[in-house]
């Protein structure tokens, strides 16, 4: 794969697919792809890079280009005209996760974050406490660090820290991404059941978990978040030391946990010895775990309490992880990437722990492969407690999925309601916007959650209240 100077992506405009199409014009290859979509902000990151975008899937694309590497992107499978392409003329092609793994990762000090919640915000934390250490890490994450402004960073120090994803990886290779990253330190943050339209059940998840488990080298360390029981359930089976972690629970512990001005305050106590007190500047007892593992990773690293300190509280999380974008007349917004019933929970929570006096509105849309599903629908239910008032979307692309196994926006609000909750499906984003600003009051905390744009909806609902 090194011997590779021109790559060409299929699916380039994707999340992932486009941070490595930055990793490798950064490394000094040739790089090109094409697209179905190509729509900001994805496709104006690329341009800024000079990265030429082929709009549509062409066979002719690919002569043009003479790649000597094509990387597949997981969204795409058999049929597709420049896939077919690639296996009749027998170009070299891999994987995103094949490519990282070989031409990044390889050499380093992996260190993987993996788990079904807080992923991303853990290992945009972890990579800035290591920049702050002065360590120069690479990285690559599924959002926006705000301390970098990027996704990515190649870098010449000796760690790579990579957001472990559980889904799978290509048509031609159904394992999960994470198992291609090489791990040496491996941050297991929790594990649910999650990915419904690949996995079939929780057991199906923990096959590839334990997978992850066991290609850990015995030098190697497992961080592993014992709040989860199925990560307790999971971790026996480790051959490498393994560091336990919880809220009150494990060898590291986070213990006096409290809000404060700015976000959370904690003491962090490793077999019963005070380590310190850290604050972040983020909500939620669910950020206090996200923090606790990522210190007890850095500890590992030997780096110092005060720089770990220091790093945490200039920490300025990920784009769309409870991201504040605007206030009307001290209505807030905020746009939050929840999709999963225990994210959603969570979210809610520490929003209602911010603002114990105030209204706190939830506004969902259902988007994920997971969330659209009827599986997933009494957990829904029970997710939105936290929140005073819940208005549920209808569910995103309702017309390409088998009616009996899609989730009903109108069992949900039901359910909701029985529970003494308030709640509506207004329907379409413009009905929403029109619901939400008509009743917002002045101290109500909105927070909209979905995985994808939601139409434009944050920017349409401030327009509207600043209107009124």
């Amino acid at each position: 794969m090194d011997n590779a100077k021109k790559v060409y992506l299929i699916g380039i405009c994707g999340t992932a697919m486009a941070s490595l199409a930055g990793m490798l014009s950064e490394k000094g290859y040739v790089v090109c792809g094409s697209d179905s979509d190509v729509y900001p902000p994805m496709s104006d990151f690329l341009d800024r890079l000079g990265i030429t975008v082929f709009k549509g899937y062409n066979a002719e694309n690919l002569t043009k280009a003479k790649p000597d590497l094509v990387v597949v992107g997981n969204a795409l499978s058999r049929g597709n005209v420049e896939v077919e392409y690639v296996l009749d003329s027998g170009i070299r092609y891999a994987s995103m996760a094949e490519t990282v793994k070989e031409l990044f990762i390889r050499g380093k000090n992996s260190i993987v974050v993996a788990g079904t919640h807080g992923k991303t915000t853990t290992t945009a934390m972890l990579a800035w406490i290591l920049e702050t250490a002065g360590r120069r890490p690479s990285f690559l994450v599924g959002g926006i660090a705000e301390n970098f402004g990027r996704s990515f960073q190649v870098a010449d120090g000796p760690d790579f820290v990579i957001e472990g994803d559980e889904y799978d990886t290509a048509f031609f290779d159904k394992g999960p991404k994470f198992l291609h990253y090489l791990p040496r330190i491996v941050l297991l943050k929790n594990v649910e059941f999650d990915h419904a339209d690949i996995y079939a059940d929780l057991e199906a998840i923990k096959t590839s978990f334990r997978r992850l488990i066991n290609i850990v080298p015995r030098s190697g360390l497992i961080v592993a978040g014992v709040d989860s029981p199925v990560v307790q359930e999971l971790i026996p089976a480790a051959f490498s030391r393994v560091a336990t972690a919880g809220i009150g629970l494990g060898e590291w512990q986070a213990n006096n946990i409290e809000p404060d001005a700015d976000g959370m305050a904690f003491d962090v106590v490793r077999n019963d010895a005070l380590l310190g007190r850290f604050n972040i500047p983020m909500m939620g007892v669910f950020n206090v775990q996200n923090a606790l593992g990522a210190i007890v990773v850095a500890r590992e690293l030997n780096i110092e309490n005060a720089t770990i300190q220091r790093a945490l509280s200039t920490f300025k999380s990920v784009k769309r992880r409870l991201e504040l974008r605007g206030e009307v007349n001290g209505i807030r917004v905020y746009d939050d990437f929840a999709h999963h019933p225990t994210a959603v929970s969570e979210t809610l929570r520490a929003v209602r722990a911010r603002f114990p006096n105030q209204r706190v509105w939830a506004v969902f849309e259902p988007r994920s492969q997971t969330c659209r599903r009827r599986v997933f629908e009494q957990a829904f239910i029970e997710s939105f407690d936290p929140a005073d008032v819940t208005v549920l979307a209808g569910v995103y692309g309702a017309g390409r999925m088998d009616p009996e196994q899609m989730l009903s926006p109108g069992r949900v609000v039901a359910g909701i309601r029985s529970r003494g909750r308030i709640a509506h499906t207004p329907g379409s984003t413009e009905e929403i916007v029109a619901f939400v600003a008509a009743e917002a009051q002045p101290g109500d905390q909105i927070v909209i959650m979905s995985n994808g744009g939601f139409d434009n909806i944050h920017n349409k609902l401030l327009g509207r209240l600043r209107s009124r």
